[in-house]
């Protein structure tokens, strides 16, 4: 029986593989429909379809390469319904240093399938 960590770090690997292969449209249902993101400048993104568009805006640069995300910690709450993702990211751009940080993700469970509900990603470089 696969646990609720493992899951999330299954799906984790998948946005990493979406990402990697600039499709943003395969990444929205790993997002809850009221997401919020603070991304690594500090800037508010709303919701999914915002979100994606994020990505797809990144992708559109030919110089983008991608993100990784990488868990270091995932903790389940009580119930087993929702969960925190602590770890470190990468930006990679062609003729650019990598870009990196930390990062925390909320996760819950929707009808038995993990969705991130919030993301805060602190650039340290």
């Amino acid at each position: 029986m696969t646990t609720p960590e493992d899951a999330i770090r299954a799906r984790r690997r998948l946005t990493n593989k979406f990402i990697a292969a600039h499709d943003a449209t395969r990444l929205k249902p790993f997002f809850d429909p009221q997401i919020k993101v603070i991304v690594g400048d500090g800037s508010l993104i709303l919701g999914a379809p915002a979100v994606v568009e994020a990505f797809a805006a990144q992708f559109r640069d030919p110089d983008f390469v991608t993100y990784v995300r990488t868990p270091a910690e995932v903790r389940i709450d009580v119930d087993g319904s929702r969960a925190s993702e602590v770890g470190r990211w990468t930006a990679d751009w062609r003729g650019t240093p990598q870009v990196h940080g930390d990062y925390l993700a909320a996760w819950r469970k929707v009808l038995g399938q993990w969705v991130i509900e919030s993301e805060l990603f602190i650039t340290l470089s």
